[in-house]
């Protein structure tokens, strides 16, 4: 009983993405764009997790859907992180 070639794969990418944002976290960058940077490999960890482990590769319509979603989501949350920066 092992993981299978693609959770394991997916598992290493989920990693690999984790560790590149809390790498981003130690660069010199202004803060909108290390919070975008982390917003959107959010996004990219989501859809890793909704095509991988919730099986979804195999249904397209339902992946893009749901990727459709999130990346509305991520949108607004980024939205709303910006309001505070252009008011001062």
């Amino acid at each position: 009983m092992g993981l299978s070639k693609s959770l394991l794969s997916a598992w290493l990418w989920l990693t690999g993405l984790s560790l590149v944002a809390a790498l981003a976290t130690l660069t010199p960058m202004p803060r909108w764009t290390l919070a975008a940077t982390i917003l959107l490999l959010a996004l990219f960890k989501a859809r890793l997790i909704l095509a991988r482990y919730l099986d979804l590769q195999r249904a397209p319509g339902w992946l893009t859907g749901a990727t459709l979603v999130f990346a509305i989501w991520t949108l607004l949350a980024f939205g709303l992180y910006l309001i505070p920066v252009f008011m001062r």
